[in-house]
């Protein structure tokens, strides 16, 4: 039976042949090789937070003062990590978190596209953002048999929103994930400084060219390179979403509905009493409020509080060694959003898909040695603050 972990013995036995990684294995020299190879722009937007960036440094650091406590003299010789979410059977509890410049991250600006390749080889699911270079539809049929998600940044005409998640729906996508945070864009002095904000250039509004009602709305086929189209994106983007509008996102779809930045007890509890079909745990990786809390440390409360209702996690997580403290908080799934971004930088698909197998590999291997045959194995030996 092969094991996520068996990556490491095809990187082994590749360098018996005088073959290394063409994309490193771990997070900082990914991360510095990735910064010298994307352009200055792009890469701002993919590394900036909010503020002076607090929040997010935060994000990434709270993950070492939790540890967790090995079990010896177990069987652990083969690891289980499916993960059972909407009826469907997923490989890992991994999945690809939703970045609106992924399209911008591979030279040839199909960065989408190349995502969902990298999907579709290693079975971790995509949650497409609404922003992307690549229509929807595209995107979703690059992804195989991996099951997608589509995340929603809910637009203030009703019509363009019920559009957007109709298509969502036909093309496939397997739930529909409301992002609550994003209503305005927080304050991002990397953005700001260098007065570049990517929608306001007509990047990654194809979701938005290809609509319908946009088109409608605008009155002629409309264009990136139309200043008129990107200005009608901009004063339809971001409705204020309030416990009211519940029923009718609901109404919407018959597709799960996931509520994506929920990050206090009350919150979650009152999306589970409401009927919604999961939580996200998730400060936006810090990229829209700073001073906040670290989302790691909020998710024990979630986890609580939500009951039954699955929650997934994102925010900071840089490893498998965060993936599994955050599975064995409680989180159902666990997303990556920058390290897979840093992968499209420096080979495309290939290098979001080896991204993704290191960060399985680097899992598996810990669930291996700490005597964790099964994901429950993970979430009853939990952590321990430091």
């Amino acid at each position: 039976m092969a094991q996520f972990g068996d990556y490491q013995h095809q990187i082994y036995f590749a360098g018996l042949r005088g073959v290394l990684p063409k994309v490193p294995v771990d997070y900082l020299t990914l991360e510095a090789r990735a910064s010298a190879a994307m352009p200055a722009a792009v890469l701002n937007y993919v590394q900036g937070g909010c503020g002076e960036e607090l929040t997010q440094r935060r994000n990434a650091d709270a993950f070492a003062h939790w540890g967790m406590v090995p079990r010896m003299l177990v069987d652990s010789a083969k690891r289980d990590l499916t993960t059972e979410l909407f009826g469907l059977t997923l490989p890992s509890p991994l999945f690809m978190a939703p970045v609106g410049v992924a399209g911008l991250c591979t030279q040839d600006g199909h960065g989408d596209l190349a995502a969902a390749r990298a999907s579709a080889e290693t079975g971790v699911p995509l949650m497409q953002s609404t922003l992307g270079n690549d229509p929807l539809e595209d995107v979703v049929a690059a992804c195989g048999d991996t099951p997608a998600f589509f995340q929603l940044y809910t637009p203030r005409n009703e019509e363009l929103a019920a559009s957007l998640v109709s298509r969502a729906e036909a093309a496939g996508y397997k739930a529909i994930v409301v992002t609550l945070d994003t209503w305005v864009t927080g304050w991002r002095p990397r953005d700001l400084n260098a007065g570049n904000f990517p929608q306001l250039r007509g990047a990654v509004l194809e979701n938005y060219l290809t609509d319908p009602v946009f088109a409608e709305l605008f009155g002629k086929p409309p264009r990136a390179d139309d200043p008129a189209a990107v200005m009608l994106w901009a004063s339809l983007f971001g409705r204020v979403l309030t416990w009211d509008d519940l029923g009718w996102l609901r109404s919407l779809t018959t597709l799960p509905i996931v509520l994506k930045g929920i990050c206090h007890p009350d919150d979650a509890r009152r999306a589970a009493d409401a009927g919604m079909d999961a939580i996200y745990c998730s400060n936006h990786g810090g990229r829209q409020a700073n001073g906040g809390i670290a989302a790691i440390d909020m998710l024990p409360d979630v986890v609580e509080a939500a009951g039954a209702v699955p929650v997934l996690f994102d925010s900071g997580v840089r490893s498998g060694t965060d993936a599994v403290k955050a599975l064995a908080m409680g989180a159902r799934m666990v997303g990556v959003g920058r390290p897979y971004l840093y992968g499209l930088a420096l080979d495309g698909a290939d290098g979001a898909a080896h991204v993704l197998k290191c960060i399985l590999a680097e899992a598996d291997l810990l669930m291996a040695v700490n005597g964790w045959p099964t994901l429950a194995h993970v979430r009853a030996a939990g952590v321990r603050r430091l």
